[in-house]
């Protein structure tokens, strides 16, 4: 979701890589990476976020508004959790989520002023089943187990991981309905190493956007995945070599709930996916390699020079 700020002359892309539930009055985990107009991360930049829940409709009756002054890091993301900013109008607590659709409305400034421009409102999907559990005094599944599963078509995709987080929430990870290529390089810079930022074995979008970030970048299996819009969500992000070696040890699962929908693809059984993960290799100096799946013959996590194309498929957190 791309909009211009008129008196900064900046692009704001948001992903949002995590909106999950948490107890009320604990509010809900937030996080978004900021970057300009030439796709550059806005790193260690002080900016202003301002948070409106709305009901029944993206027009709706304001339930709650609230602002966040925060700065981001130096890859561009930030995370705050909505209920706990400065709130300028009703009470998180207050909201009846037992009633109507609950829809998100952001708004950012990236002076750190109030000079907000709407980055767009989304409908709250998972969010509000959660604290209407507790607002109306019952526990989803009697307390027990995930309100999600593996094979589940939700979300945009159809997810193929759940786990509960050190946070006590229950988190997991969705793979797209479709490739985004089959034939794509990992980046177009092949000859020179990003380092430990594109180097997480978990962290995808954290990869994904050191990627783009690289100088001389223009195009990349991560962008693709970043650049999607899908299902009414737009946080997709190239998975890191621990997110794809899940989603393929899951095939079974996710390629049966793709195989009935309409206009979805299984998931490869030959050729290489790529990870967002680089592999740094002391004993090549002028080419960098990063890690991938080799789907043939069941799988095989191995690691290929970046020039050689590959199949991408984005995924997203929740």
């Amino acid at each position: 979701m791309y909009t211009y700020i008129k008196h900064t002359a900046l692009l704001l892309c948001l992903f949002i890589a995590s909106m999950a539930m948490a107890q009320a009055p604990q509010g809900i985990p937030y996080q978004a990476a900021a970057r300009n107009s030439s796709g550059a991360t806005l790193a260690s930049t002080a900016i202003s976020v301002r948070f409106t829940i709305r009901d029944s409709v993206a027009t709706g009756a304001i339930k709650y508004r609230e602002t966040h002054s925060i700065t981001t890091s130096d890859q561009g993301l930030f995370s705050l959790n909505v209920g706990q900013g400065t709130p300028l109008s009703g009470t998180f607590a207050g909201i009846n989520w037992a009633t109507n659709a609950k829809f998100l409305q952001v708004e950012i400034d990236a002076a750190g002023g109030s000079s907000y421009m709407d980055m767009g409102t989304q409908q709250m999907m998972s969010v509000p089943y959660a604290l209407h559990a507790a607002t109306s005094g019952t526990t989803l599944n009697g307390g027990n187990g995930f309100t999600h599963y593996v094979g589940e078509v939700w979300g945009g995709g159809v997810v193929y991981h759940v786990y509960g987080g050190s946070d006590g929430l229950e988190h997991g990870l969705v793979v797209s309905l479709t490739e985004q290529s089959t034939g794509a390089l990992w980046s177009n810079v092949t000859a020179t190493l990003i380092g430990s930022t594109a180097q997480s074995n978990w962290n995808g979008l954290a990869n994904s956007n050191a990627i783009v970030a690289q100088a001389g970048h223009t195009n990349s299996a991560a962008k693709l995945c970043l650049d999607l819009v899908s299902g009414g969500y737009s946080d997709w992000y190239l998975p890191s070599r621990h997110e794809l070696i899940l989603l393929y040890r899951n095939q079974f699962n996710v390629n049966k709930s793709l195989s009935a929908i309409s206009g979805a693809t299984e998931l490869a059984q030959t050729g290489r996916y790529w990870s967002s993960t680089e592999y740094a290799t002391p004993w090549v100096s002028s080419y960098s390699y990063a890690w991938s799946i080799v789907c043939t013959d069941g799988f095989t996590n191995f690691n290929y020079f970046k020039s050689i194309s590959g199949y991408v498929r984005a995924v997203r957190a929740f």
